[in-house]
């Protein structure tokens, strides 16, 4: 089976690119209600499910331990810009463990906002590991540990106690067996499993209604994906689309990018689950196709779909600021 084409590139009255891709929306029952593409297929999801890597910091009593409210849950299922508010946030997260900035295991890289990069070459400020977009997720990470007594070094490794529970809740989750047959590496050094894009949806669509998920974490479903959704800054970052998306209705949405043209969301309200990829792993591609398949669920609410549908279509100028083409959504996402 080939995957279809969902987002067209034009330029002029002329498509000049095409991108293919995979859709699967679920519901909490494991129904499918969206289906495109090959969905069985098994994909990385990687940085689109810090949500449920999240769930153990919430589970194991870490975060109520360390006073953590909504921004320090947002930022800890987050692939964050690296603005000041978020590396202070981050620093902020292990301070309340004891520990600091060398503890971190994610590796450094330069800021994704662009006024903060240019402030840093200009100054020679070279980045730590604070600016990594995954500082958030790896800060929830030690404090799981550190809470629990565990030694926290070496926490990104496959038989740390950190990365068993997260395998645990994976595999609770999404019904599918996360073995080492499985498992890459991510940007963040963290084991990544590829899983069935289908399974990754049903994953999600339980996160949202809570289907067969026990009390417990079902409550901490909930809280990780409130949270996001009342500090979407803190998930992303300015001008980032899973800011913007949930900015658009605040409360009823919650989505979260992830490298290689993934998206992994929610529409609570529908108790639908939703995971895609861009076959080709551009990420303005899986852009449209959020934005596009958000639409599509949200038409009964005919002003949103319409804004949504907006974010679908994005303009694409020049240098010189002409407008010379644009991003659509193609076949069943159109």
């Amino acid at each position: 089976m080939q995957n279809p084409v969902l987002v067209e590139v034009t330029r002029g009255d002329r498509v000049e690119s095409a991108h293919r891709g995979m859709v699967a929306v679920v519901d909490g029952d494991g129904k499918l209600v969206m289906g495109l593409g090959e969905i069985e297929l098994p994909v990385y999801p990687r940085s689109a499910v810090k949500s449920m890597q999240a769930l153990p910091l919430v589970e194991n009593g870490a975060a109520a331990a360390y006073g953590f409210g909504n921004r320090e849950l947002a930022m800890s299922c987050a692939s964050h810009s690296g603005e000041p508010e978020h590396v202070a946030a981050a620093g902020d997260m292990v301070a309340r463990a004891g520990l600091s900035e060398v503890d971190f295991e994610c590796g450094s890289h330069w800021s994704f906002y662009p006024k903060v990069m240019i402030e840093q070459v200009r100054d020679h400020n070279k980045p730590d590991q604070l600016f990594n977009n995954c500082s958030g997720k790896h800060a929830g990470f030690l404090c799981v540990s550190c809470h629990a007594g565990v030694d926290h070094h070496g926490y990104t490794g496959y038989d740390h106690f950190v990365q068993e529970g997260i395998r645990d809740v994976m595999e609770d989750l999404t019904g599918a067996p996360l073995g080492t047959d499985v498992c890459g590496f991510d940007g963040c050094s963290i084991p990544t499993y590829a899983v069935p894009l289908k399974s990754i949806a049903h994953g999600f669509a339980r996160m949202a209604t809570g289907v067969r998920l026990g009390e417990e974490r079902a409550k901490a479903a909930k809280t990780l994906m409130d949270a996001c959704m009342a500090e979407p800054f803190y998930v992303a970052g300015t001008g980032r689309m899973c800011t913007e998306l949930m900015e658009l209705a605040p409360g009823r949405i919650f989505v979260k990018v992830g490298a290689e043209g993934v998206y992994c969301g929610a529409i609570p309200e529908l108790g639908l689950g939703i995971a895609l990829k861009c076959e080709d792993g551009a990420e303005r591609a899986a852009n449209v196709m959020i934005a596009a398949v958000l639409a599509k669920l949200l038409k009964d609410d005919a002003e949103l779909s319409a804004k949504l549908a907006e974010k679908a279509r994005p303009k694409l100028s020049n240098w010189n600021k002409m407008m010379v083409g644009s991003l659509q959504p193609a076949g069943e996402l159109a």
